[in-house]
């Protein structure tokens, strides 16, 4: 019987992304942490919230986070 390996996960990527119920892969937005202050209301308001990721992304970043949509807990961003 063949060993099968395991894949090493990039913790960048699955600190960055979460899958949610129905399939679909969400990002956080970079750039929030600091250097706030000049930014306007509703830009700040929009780095709270998850923006889907595109469909051409996808596929490069499920290959970064294999076990992403195996694990039912992924833990908040």
């Amino acid at each position: 019987m063949a060993k099968k390996y395991k894949l090493k996960t990039y913790k960048a990527a699955a600190k960055r992304f979460r899958i949610t119920k129905t399939g679909k892969l969400m990002q956080t937005k970079g750039g929030k942490s600091h250097l706030r202050r000049r930014k306007a209301a509703r830009s700040k308001a929009q780095f709270d919230k998850m923006q889907p990721v595109s469909s051409t992304n996808r596929q490069r970043i499920m290959r970064m986070a294999p076990y992403l949509k195996k694990h039912k807990a992924n833990p908040p961003a």
